[in-house]
C-alpha cells in the first residue's frame, strides 16, 4: 500500500527472514526451457526408504515435476521454486497441494548459488541420512554442481482426513479423468500421495509479466485457497456469493474493515479483487482504487486482449465508478478524512501463457461454488482433531449453547416475516458477529429489522463470549454436509404425496390475465 510502508523495519525483518525467497529482477528474467521429469527418468533419479515412508530426488536446473496429490517438501541441497517461491536447503519443509480443483503443480529445480562447493562429498553425506546405502550409491551418481536434493514426505491432515471422508471428494487428490491417460503411476513417488503427470498436461505456466509483477510486488502463493486458511485480524461479513445483491452494502463493508486496521503498523496489504470487471464489478473496481492509497494496481489479462479498460492513474481520472463521479467525488471525501489516497500509482499488467486461461475447466471441483463449498469445507475441518483418527461428523461435536435473549438474529439480502426467522435459521450457516449496542430482552428471542455491517469473528473459542449477534445470509452449508454427515436428509421419502415431487413449469399456459372475453 503506501510506499513508507515497504520500509517499515517488520517487512525488512520479514523479506530477511525468507532469504532467497525472491524471483529474478526484470532485468535478469530468462525465457526458460523446462525439461520434464517422466517415466524412466524419475526411476532413475528418484530412491524410497520404505521404512520411513519418503523418498529422496535428485533434479537438475531447469527440470521440472509436474503432480497431482499432496506431499511435504524439504529442500536438502541446491534450490528449487514452487509458484515462484524459492525453497532452499536450511528452510523449513513446505506442504504442498496439488488437488484436481486447480492446475497441477510444479517444482522447478534452480541454478545451485555456490558453484565452488565439493557436490559428492556433502551429497553423500546428505544421502546418508536418509536412504540405505545401496540406494545412495545409485542416486549419487546424478549429483553435479548445478544438482538439487529434495526430500519428500506424505501428508496428511485434519483439512485432508476430513475432505477425504466425503465420497464426491474422495479422489479431490487424484488426476481427474482427463489427466489419467497422462499419469505415471509406477514411480517412487506414487506410494508418498503423489501422481506425476508427462508433459502433455500443462502445469501452472509463469509468464515473463508475470514474474516481473512478482518481482514488483515482492508477492509469494501458497496454493488452492482451501488449504492454508488462517484466522483473519478482522472479517465483515456480507453473507452473499455475489455483491451485486447490493453493491451499497459490499462498499461500506469494505471501508468498514478497512477503517479497522491499526493505523500505527506499517504492514503492506495485498487487496485481492474479485473476477467481475464488467458493468457494476468495473465500477466498483474504480471506486476502491479512489477508497484506499493503493501503490501498485496489478491487472490480469489473457489471450492478448484486456478484460476490461487499463486502469492506469490516466484513465482512473475521468472513470465513473458506483460511488465515485468525477469531478464530484463526495463519496470518496467523506470516506478519506483519515488518509490522503496518493494521487498516482504504478500499474502492471500480466499477459496470462496458460492455454485454458479464461476457459471453463472440464474436471470436477473446478466451478466457483464447488470452489467455494471447498473453502468453506476447509474452515470446518479446523472442528477436527489434529490426532489421527476417524473424522466425527459436524452434528456429533459438543455445540456451544446461549439463551435466546443473549443474542440477537438477523437476515441479510432478503426479508423475513418474525414468525419465521427460527425456521430459516434452522440448520443454516450463521455469521457469529459482534454489535456495538447491548442485547437486551425480556426473555423473547432478539429479532433485527435491518442487518448491520459489523465486525464477525468465526468460531475462534478466545472470542466467542463477545459474540451477542447471530446474521442469516444467502450462504448455505455444502450439500454433501446435509447428505452424509446431518440427520436431515433421507432417501427413504414417498414422492407420491402431494406437494413431495419438484415443481413443474407449464410454459404453454395463458395467464388469466392475459385471457380474453
Amino acid at each position: 500500500m503506501d510506499n513508507d510502508s515497504n520500509d517499515s523495519m517488520e517487512w525488512k525483518k520479514y523479506s530477511q527472514s525468507i532469504h532467497g525467497n525472491v524471483v529474478k529482477t526484470s532485468g535478469e528474467i530468462e525465457n526458460i526451457i523446462p525439461v520434464r521429469l517422466e517415466g524412466g527418468s524419475l526411476h532413475n533419479c528418484a530412491e524410497r526408504d520404505d521404512r520411513r515412508n519418503h523418498a529422496v530426488l535428485i533434479m537438475q536446473k531447469n527440470q521440472t515435476l509436474c503432480f497431482r496429490g499432496k506431499c511435504h517438501l524439504t529442500c536438502l541441497y541446491g534450490r528449487v521454486e514452487v509458484m515462484g517461491f524459492t525453497i532452499e536447503e536450511g528452510q523449513q519443509s513446505y506442504p504442498l497441494f496439488s488437488p484436481a480443483s486447480h492446475c497441477p503443480l510444479t517444482i522447478r529445480a534452480l541454478e545451485n548459488s555456490d558453484q565452488t562447493r565439493d557436490d559428492k562429498t556433502e551429497a553423500s553425506s546428505i544421502l546418508k541420512k536418509y536412504l540405505t546405502s545401496a540406494s545412495r550409491k545409485k542416486l549419487l551418481k546424478n549429483v553435479t554442481s548445478n544438482s538439487s536434493i529434495i526430500l519428500l514426505e506424505p501428508m496428511e491432515t485434519p483439512l485432508t482426513r476430513f475432505l477425504s471422508s466425503f465420497t464426491d471428494l474422495s479422489e479431490l487428490f487424484s488426476p481427474p479423468v482427463s489427466e489419467l491417460m497422462s499419469a505415471v503411476l509406477d514411480t517412487p513417488l506414487n506410494g508418498l500421495g503423489m501422481i506425476p503427470l508427462v508433459g502433455a498436461i500443462e502445469g501452472l505456466k509463469m509468464s515473463k509479466s508475470y514474474r516481473q509483477a512478482l518481482n514488483m510486488v515482492v508477492g509469494a502463493c501458497r496454493g488452492p485457497p482451501f488449504t492454508h486458511q488462517t484466522p483473519p485480524e478482522h472479517m465483515i461479513h456480507f453473507g452473499h456469493t455475489s455483491c451485486e445483491t447490493d453493491l451499497e452494502r459490499y462498499l461500506e463493508s469494505l471501508k468498514t474493515l478497512w477503517r479497522r486496521r491499526s493505523p500505527s503498523r506499517e504492514t503492506t496489504v495485498v487487496i485481492n479483487t474479485m473476477g467481475w470487471v464488467k458493468g457494476f464489478g468495473f465500477q466498483l473496481l474504480v471506486d476502491m482504487i479512489r477508497f484506499f492509497p493503493v501503490s501498485h494496481v496489478v491487472q490480469l489479462s489473457h489471450s492478448g486482449v484486456t478484460q476490461c479498460p487499463s486502469m492506469t492513474p490516466e484513465f482512473l481520472r475521468t472513470a465513473h465508478g458506483h460511488q465515485t463521479h468525477p469531478p464530484a467525488v463526495t463519496a470518496l471525501d467523506e470516506f478519506t478524512e483519515s488518509h490522503s489516497p496518493p494521487k498516482s500509482y504504478t500499474h502492471v499488467i500480466v499477459q496470462s501463457e496458460f492455454q485454458g486461461a479464461g476457459r471453463q475447466g472440464t474436471a470436477k471441483h473446478q466451478r466457483t461454488n464447488e470452489l467455494r463449498e471447498l473453502s468453506l469445507l476447509g474452515y470446518l475441518s479446523q472442528l477436527q482433531s489434529p490426532d489421527p483418527g476417524p473424522i466425527r461428523p459436524l452434528h456429533t461435536l459438543t455445540p456451544y449453547q446461549v439463551p435466546q435473549s443473549a443474542v440477537a438474529l438477523g437476515v441479510i439480502h432478503c426479508e423475513v416475516v418474525p414468525s419465521h426467522m427460527f425456521y430459516a435459521a434452522n440448520a443454516s450457516l450463521v455469521a457469529l458477529c459482534c454489535i456495538g449496542e447491548k442485547v437486551s430482552s425480556k426473555g423473547g428471542p432478539v429479532l433485527l429489522s435491518q442487518a448491520p455491517i459489523c465486525p464477525c469473528v468465526g468460531f475462534d473459542p478466545s472470542i466467542l463470549r463477545n459474540v451477542n449477534c447471530l446474521l442469516l445470509g444467502a450462504i448455505s452449508l455444502p450439500s454433501c454436509i446435509l447428505t452424509t454427515q446431518m440427520p436431515y436428509i433421507t432417501k427413504d421419502y414417498s414422492f407420491d404425496l402431494t406437494g413431495a415431487g419438484k415443481l413443474r413449469v407449464f410454459k404453454g399456459l395463458t395467464r388469466p390475465s392475459q385471457m380474453g372475453n
